[in-house]
């Protein structure tokens, strides 16, 4: 996302002030955001908070001649490669459908050529207006894209549909137009993610410490670098990402068949997921009462999922272990066919299951092996893709 320009324009909805939280995510995640507000909606929210958080100045009207960008509208259209309206209100959203430029932010709209993806936020009667939905469908038709509006409790009081997208959503689907030239471009990865949940009966199941937060981090940088994702997950307390195919799952069975109906037409296949081993051999349909004594409960193996899906150019693995890291993980790549394994130590206390962060050992094919140090999982999310493209250029140099 770095030296990646969005121009962000605010309109008049009552939602204003949650643009500012959006202004703050897209800066962090390196993005220089070029804020464009309307009159109404400096009466909503301050300019000196996203000149605060962005670090650049925000322009607001058309002849403004301490702001560089104000005089000549061009300029912003030109710079961005993204432009964002959000929230838009339904004034906006028809004066952009009919080519309608009496403000900065609609003339920047008219002269971009960059992607303009609109979050609306209005009463649910204005949205569900013939008027505006007519103007949504024709902006549609001409490839801009909508993230929301979501159905929930409304500034009036009311109930309905016409609510500001949730702001990681709205970045989902800002960082997927953000990164569709990327060096992942046109590219389809299957990426699984989390524990599977083996049923022992209605109420219990065997299951893992994984909370998918590795398999998320690389599904997020995958889409961010130009990838078509579908990513299969298992039950997670993660937030369902955007701008990617989310398919999720429970048992190790319903992975094995999702995966065997994604990969055929994937480019790469990352097996992130902590897949059950081992699975009860007979659920019981009612729930089991407690006795005195033990209880005993027949487990059966479950399918390889990595060793049984062998149709994809490159496939990745994962290996936890808790002894002989190098050695297990080596074996493992060997012994399913794979490129490229990720083996994760998880006896140690400061990385692994539940943390943020992240220490592994690459090993491929060829037997090279490198260590990453501790770092966040999103940036060994990208340790791995930087070896997935290049496995990905030599399949296709083949």
């Amino acid at each position: 996302m770095h030296e990646r320009h969005v121009v962000l324009g605010v309109s008049g909805s009552i939602a204003a002030y949650k643009a500012v939280d959006l202004a703050s995510k897209l800066t962090q995640a390196g993005v220089a955001v070029h804020v464009v507000m309307t009159e109404a909606a400096t009466k909503l929210v301050g300019e000196a908070s996203f000149r605060a958080i962005t670090g650049y100045p925000v322009s607001t009207s058309m002849f403004e001649l301490t702001n560089p960008h104000s005089i000549e509208h061009i300029s912003l259209s030109e710079i961005a490669d993204l432009f964002l309206i959000a929230p838009a209100t339904a004034n906006v959203i028809a004066k952009v459908a009919v080519g309608l430029a009496d403000d900065l932010l609609t003339c920047t709209a008219l002269a971009t050529r960059a992607p303009i993806l609109i979050a609306p936020a209005m009463h649910t009667a204005m949205w569900e207006n013939a008027a505006t939905q007519a103007n949504v469908k024709t902006l549609r038709e001409r490839g801009v894209g909508f993230v929301g509006p979501d159905e929930g409790r409304l500034a009036s009081g009311g109930y309905g549909a016409g609510r500001f997208a949730p702001v990681p959503d709205i970045l989902g689907e800002a960082h997927k137009l953000l990164g569709a030239n990327g060096d992942l471009a046109s590219k389809k990865l299957v990426i699984t993610a989390g524990g599977t949940r083996e049923a022992i009966d209605p109420v219990r199941f065997l299951g893992n410490r994984s909370t998918g937060k590795m398999g998320v981090a690389l599904a997020k940088a995958a889409r961010d670098r130009g990838a078509d994702v579908t990513l299969i997950s298992g039950p997670t307390d993660r937030s369902t990402p955007t701008g990617m195919n989310v398919i999720p799952i429970t048992s190790a069975d319903d992975m094995l068949r999702a995966v065997q109906d994604a990969s055929p037409e994937a480019d790469a296949l990352i097996m992130a997921a902590a897949v059950a081993d081992y699975a009860p051999a007979k659920p019981s349909p009612e729930k089991l009462k407690k006795e005195d004594g033990p209880l005993s409960i027949d487990l059966e193996r479950t399918i390889d999922i990595l060793d049984s899906v062998r149709n994809v150019p490159v496939r990745v693995g994962f290996a936890a272990e808790s002894q002989d890291l190098l050695e297990n993980a080596a074996q493992k790549l060997d012994a399913k066919g794979l490129d490229l394994i990720v083996a994760n130590d998880i006896s140690r206390p400061d990385i692994g299951f539940a943390s943020d962060h992240n220490a592994c050992t690459l090993i491929d094919r060829s037997g090279s092996i490198e260590n990453t140090p501790i770092l966040s999982k999103r940036e060994v999310a990208n340790h791995i893709l930087d070896r997935v493209v290049g496995l990905l250029d030599r399949a296709a140099a083949k």
